[in-house]
């Protein structure tokens, strides 16, 4: 007896009864090419451009900054200029070869608010009641003479309170003449001269002045740039 290989029973399979889903047609561009495979423009920022509007806020907004940047800066250089540095420029060679006509030197106006004037300090101080040059408001003198000193000028030299005075900033050979007599410099004031002595209107010829003329003390020469060296 044979086998029956066609009524062999065997697992029962099931059909389905449910329809399979329509594909999604992706709708072509105008070119045809479907959008699907379309590539995708990268965003340059470099080609983004903002509305007027946007465009008008944003340069108001960078005025704005600027102009505050601006009035900072001045308010600021100004409250250093009136007390802390102020530039000076030297109008005559009466303090030559320290500084030359024209230099620009830099004034330190707080050294006096907290230290004393030296001998052989550079100052800068408003003019004195006995200087003849209305013209200039400010001068520029190295301080010989403190309060109480004697100084007066003997075989071409200065001498304080007695004793030669060592001055290496005077150029060698030049003398220091126009002393009449000795000058006793008063408390409170101070005795100057000029580093040419024969260019020089200083004390010898305006008398000692009050402290409080001082602006402050010459510290730095700033101009011409090969120059710039502290004093």
């Amino acid at each position: 007896m044979g086998i029956d290989v066609w009524n062999r029973p065997g697992p029962s399979k099931q059909l389905s009864t449910q329809r399979p889903l329509p594909r999604r047609r992706v709708p072509a561009g105008i070119d045809g090419v479907p959008q699907r495979q379309r590539p995708r423009p990268r965003w340059d920022p470099a080609s983004y451009e903002p509305a007027p509007a946007s465009r008008t806020v944003a340069a108001a907004v960078y005025t704005g900054e600027w102009a505050v940047i601006i009035a900072i800066a001045v308010v600021v250089a100004l409250i250093v200029k009136a007390f802390v540095l102020q530039a000076f420029y030297i109008p005559s060679p009466s303090m030559e070869p320290t500084l030359k006509k024209d230099d620009r030197v830099l004034v330190n106006k707080l050294s006096y608010k907290f230290g004393k004037i030296g001998r052989g300090d550079v100052i800068v101080f408003e003019r004195p009641p006995g200087e003849a040059n209305l013209a200039l408001k400010d001068l520029i003198k190295r301080v010989i003479g403190l309060p109480g000193d004697t100084v007066e000028a003997r075989d071409d030299r200065v001498y304080v309170n007695g004793k030669p005075l060592k001055e290496p900033y005077v150029p060698e050979g030049m003398p220091t003449q126009c002393f009449p007599q000795p000058i006793v410099v008063p408390a409170g004031q101070l005795l100057v001269l000029g580093d040419n002595r024969i260019q020089s209107e200083d004390g010898r010829f305006f008398g000692t002045f009050d402290e409080h003329l001082v602006v402050g003390r010459a510290f730095l020469q700033v101009w011409p740039i090969p120059s710039i060296e502290l004093l």
